[in-house]
């Protein structure tokens, strides 16, 4: 898919994720010198705890957009989380207005959900396995976009074998704590190397919003909007 280099010397972030779908990466260099990417996020909670992700890259799908700078990669965002990031996310985390952003984007949004939960078949949650609709209807529980929690709460249950609530507070939290550190990447990332930050999942936009006005970030955040794909 190469593509006519714009004439805009404007570069941009995509975020969060760390691949993108073949139509908005059409669309973002259109209006685009150069589209970056950064690798996948796999969070480490404590040294024996975290995440997971597939570790490929935009540029193994479209190495002719790499060998042009078209496509510009190789920024990470694995690990554990630094002492500026921790507390960027906890701030997040306190935040009522971010929280119910966050949760109505769960019980609303399909794509933003399945981000963060594969809920189409099982779920295991602690040691037991349960229909994905039933273990949705427990995450979606109103109680959970007041409930305090930060990631030294994430660390301590992460430490403990979590059965049933405990277990689903659990799958919370860490849900909340991967989107606000995507967010988090995505601010320290663009400020670093003067990007605009885009995106094509409205939820995330909104989220990314709300935490520069509140930190009084100046940030350029803009939504492309995915219609029929």
């Amino acid at each position: 898919m190469a593509l006519p280099t714009p004439a805009s010397t404007q570069r941009a972030l995509y975020y969060p994720f760390h691949l993108c779908h073949e139509r908005t990466l059409a669309r973002l260099l259109e209006q685009y010198r150069a589209v970056h990417f950064r690798d996948y996020m796999a969070l480490q909670l404590t040294p024996m705890s975290g995440t997971t992700a597939y570790q490929d890259r935009m540029g193994q799908y479209y190495p002719e957009l790499v060998g042009t700078g078209q496509i510009v990669q190789g920024y990470p965002v694995s690990g554990p989380l630094d002492a500026d990031a921790r507390s960027a996310v906890n701030r997040d985390l306190s935040d009522l207005t971010w929280r119910h952003i966050f949760h109505d984007g769960l019980r609303e949004d399909r794509r933003f959900q399945r981000g963060l939960f594969d809920l189409s078949h099982s779920f295991v949650i602690g040691d037991s396995t349960v229909p994905g609709p039933a273990a949705l209807l427990r995450l979606l529980d109103e109680k959970r976009q007041a409930q305090a929690c930060s990631v030294e709460q994430a660390q301590a249950l992460s430490r403990r074998r979590l059965l049933c609530e405990d277990a689903y507070e659990f799958e919370y939290v860490l849900a909340l704590i991967k989107t606000s550190a995507a967010l988090v990447y995505t601010i320290r990332l663009c400020r670093q190397h003067g990007l605009e930050a885009v995106t094509d999942s409205e939820v995330h936009f909104k989220l990314l919003e709300h935490t520069c006005r509140r930190e009084g970030a100046s940030l350029k955040n803009r939504l492309i909007l995915r219609e029929g794909y």
